[in-house]
């Protein structure tokens, strides 16, 4: 049992008192600080979405003393054997002693004094699968606290584990990797290591030894005024089946271990959590061995903590609800070991367009993120990408005639062409044309995926396929041949309807373009019919967040997104500009505006620095947290308090910024030097937001086309048009809110939208 007067202070409501101690006396140490500039405290975690968990009180007449909360993660989705519990006084009792049990088990002796929020924290273990109870007894109260625990390799929300499923931890390529000792839990899990690295001041990095000497030429940094040794503690692992690394700077030889009632002096508070990946290259069936490097002097620099880990890393894991799990279980992993962040900010890296997993957590699972530097954005996988993707394969077979065989040869020029995929290159059609196999069962599979488990539709028909759906199938379900359901489809979309409009093709053309283009099959095998989608799967897409709204966690997230511009890449590039604003109109539908949304542009090779970005995001976040203001949510605070210095702006050519809303068109001088493309599907008439998969239909009416056809030419744009052409006025078929945010697809059962194991 602990005594309560170990303790130096503790918080009664939002005020702290004193109590006389003597800490080498009793059973707690009394941990904080290490010196220095304070680390501000961070806020009590916020899981929108999951309903609280209040503690029993047995004995109500006994006024309550203590109150029991988890910090590492919801109360009912608990990863692994232990827990983050904080333990807030309500009432001090002198004489009376506090003790606390997990499962029965006494843990009173894992608890610390938290000297930032005035708590007692400690890592309770004891717990198993399914429920658990942490009770906490003082002064003839009890307080009593559920927990509902999963496997530390999950799965927790995101559904039955993915299989096949390929470890890779013994060929992990960073720093700390090739040493990992397997767990052999049949999950392709490790154990938990720790390292240490050292950077002299030539920048070069080395690994340091706990407890020797530092060396003479060690850099040191300058963090919130206190003088530094540029020495990283590094915790390598695994975590929801993905491995994991986190790096902080520790001065090992001055400081004691971090833990999460004693913070390393240079820790900010703060952590950055990186995401990588452009969704291509055998995305599926792997643990991943690789992500973008933690060392990064952007954010080691300004004191920041940064995790990643494999399964963040799109083209390993191109699986956004498992990417949401992966965040919720490395975050937890690291508030265990060192306490709940101040925020945590996710920022997606290079140049490839893991931004739509940055959506998609942060609009699904509020609270795992609290802003977003998003870089060449996507809104999503589901929408705006294969759209896109999906159009423009039917356009390049089409213009090629590499598939279709026509009776008459209908020839277009590169200005028609453009005009009706709505790109600024006609190299693009060829490019997201080949971008599309990500939606073919046999298109790119993880090299290590051995044959005999692949997809093929004669030798191996219940193989693995390659296919973002098949990724995802726990989402979208099974067809009767066991293929994952589609939310994809063309039908009644008029290809080139705004190039004909214009007078760019001619009705000839027009009726031969869409007469022609077809679909594709399961197998994404070119068929004669359009694609028709799978109605569960269109609504399963749209109430679990697979195709962002905007209107969940994303409202109250600050979001920077950093467009460098590739529109006019002569080869062609996915990550063109409109996606940015395809995004702010989801934004302004769901809520009204998109105060919380700024848009960078630059050339490939422009002035959009992270260094300074970070700065202002920071500046935002705890300008937000600072916002008292009585009966703002937490979505207001964020619109109300962007820095005056943060605008959407664009850096031309010359180097000069341009202060100025961003457009997806007009003449302004943003729009003069980065002019945007659009889509084949907006070319065809499709909304700004792109957000509608499958459009709801209406009869042809003269009046929607500005050229007169004959009655020849009408007879043929009915015969191939027998349900009618796409009403761009209506959501399309299937389209609804978010269905609410924390959604699971099992095991958990709070919030469940689908599970497959019982379809």
């Amino acid at each position: 049992m602990i005594n309560n007067d170990i303790f130096h202070r503790v918080r009664l409501g939002a005020a702290r008192v004193g109590v006389a101690v003597a800490c080498a006396a009793f059973m707690v140490a009394c941990g904080g600080g290490s010196g220095g500039t304070p680390v501000p405290v961070a806020p009590a975690p916020e899981f929108p979405g999951l309903p609280p968990v209040v503690p029993e009180t047995p004995t109500p007449e006994v006024p309550a003393t203590v109150r029991l909360s988890v910090l590492s993660s919801p109360a009912d989705r608990v990863m692994g054997t232990d827990a983050l519990i904080e333990i807030e006084f309500l009432e001090i009792r002198p004489g009376a002693r506090l003790e606390v049990t997990s499962n029965g088990e006494d843990m009173s002796a894992l608890f610390g004094y938290d000297d930032r929020s005035g708590r007692l924290v400690g890592n309770v273990g004891n717990i198993r699968p399914g429920a658990n109870a942490v009770e906490v007894r003082y002064g003839g109260y009890t307080s009593r606290l559920a927990l509902t625990a999963f496997p530390a390799s999950g799965p927790v929300f995101s559904g039955p584990h993915q299989a096949p499923f390929i470890c890779e931890y013994n060929s992990f390529t960073r720093l700390g990797g090739g040493v990992f000792t397997p767990e052999n839990d049949g999950n392709c899990g490790v154990k938990k290591l720790v390292s240490y690295f050292w950077v002299s001041t030539s920048g070069a990095r080395s690994g340091y030894t706990p407890g020797s000497a530092y060396a003479g030429n060690m850099q040191y940094l300058t963090i919130n005024g206190k003088t530094v040794p540029y020495l990283l503690r590094m915790e390598s692992g695994t975590a929801n089946r993905a491995a994991y690394q986190s790096v902080m700077l520790h001065d090992y030889l001055n400081e004691p271990v971090p833990a999460p009632t004693v913070r390393s002096g240079a820790w900010n508070g703060k952590l950055v959590y990186t995401m990588a990946g452009g969704c291509r290259g055998g995305s599926w069936y792997r643990q991943g061995n690789d992500f973008e490097t933690l060392f990064v002097n952007d954010y080691i620099h300004k004191g920041y903590a940064v995790v990643s880990s494999t399964l963040n890393v799109s083209n390993q894991s191109c699986n956004d609800l498992l990417a949401a799990e992966t965040v919720a279980a490395v975050k937890e992993r690291f508030v265990k070991s060192y306490g709940v962040p101040v925020y945590t900010l996710g920022i997606t890296m290079g140049s490839l367009g893991n931004a739509f997993q940055a959506h998609e957590i942060a609009d699904n699972y509020p609270g795992l993120f609290d802003g977003i530097i998003v870089s060449q954005a996507l809104p999503d996988m589901t929408s705006s990408a294969l759209l896109k993707l999906h159009d423009s394969r039917l356009l390049n077979l089409y213009f090629t005639n590499s598939v279709i065989a026509p009776t008459t040869t209908v020839a277009f020029t590169d200005a028609q062409k453009l005009a009706i995929s709505g790109f600024k290159q006609v190299g693009n059609i060829v490019k997201m044309s080949e971008e599309a196999i990500r939606m073919d069962p046999v298109g790119e599979f993880p090299a290590m995926l051995p044959l005999s488990a692949r997809y093929h539709a004669v030798d191996n028909p219940a193989g693995a396929r390659a296919t973002v759906y098949d990724a995802q199938v726990n989402v979208y379900g099974r067809t009767a041949q066991g293929f994952a359901q589609r939310p994809m489809d063309n039908v009644g979309v008029q290809y080139g309807l705004a190039a004909l409009n214009a007078g760019t093709i001619t009705v000839e053309q027009f009726l031969d373009l869409n007469d022609r283009i077809g679909g594709v099959s399961r197998d994404f095998v070119r068929t004669g019919n359009r694609t028709v989608a799978d109605a569960a799967a269109l609504e399963r897409a749209y109430k679990s967040g697979r195709i962002v709204s905007g209107g969940g966690g994303l409202a109250q997230t600050a979001i920077i997104d950093r467009r460098n511009y590739v529109d006019n890449a002569v080869a062609g590039d996915i990550h063109n500009k409109i996606h940015s604003f395809s995004m702010r109109e989801r934004l302004l539908k769901a809520n009204g505006h998109f105060d919380n949304h700024v848009i960078l542009t630059a050339s490939a090779t422009g002035s959009l620095t992270m260094s300074l970005t970070i700065t202002q995001m920071d500046d935002w976040l705890m300008a937000a947290q600072a916002d008292t203001t009585p009966g703002r949510t937490k979505a207001q605070k964020i619109a109300a308090n962007r820095p005056a210095t943060l605008k959407d702006a664009c850096w031309t050519g010359a180097g000069t910024k341009n202060e100025e809303t961003q457009t997806a068109s007009g003449s302004s001088t943003c729009n003069t030097a980065y002019p945007a493309g659009t889509t084949p599907r907006m070319a065809a008439g499709g909304p700004l937001s792109d957000d509608v998969i499958k459009c709801q239909l209406k009869a042809p009416a003269a009046a929607d086309y500005t050229p007169s056809f004959n009655a020849t030419q009408w007879s043929r744009l009915l015969a191939m048009f027998p349900g009618g052409v796409c009403d761009w006025s209506k959501p399309g078929v299937g389209q609804q809110a978010l269905a609410g945010t924390w959604q699971s697809f099992g095991p958990a059962p709070a919030n469940l939208l689908f599970d497959i194991t019982r379809p």
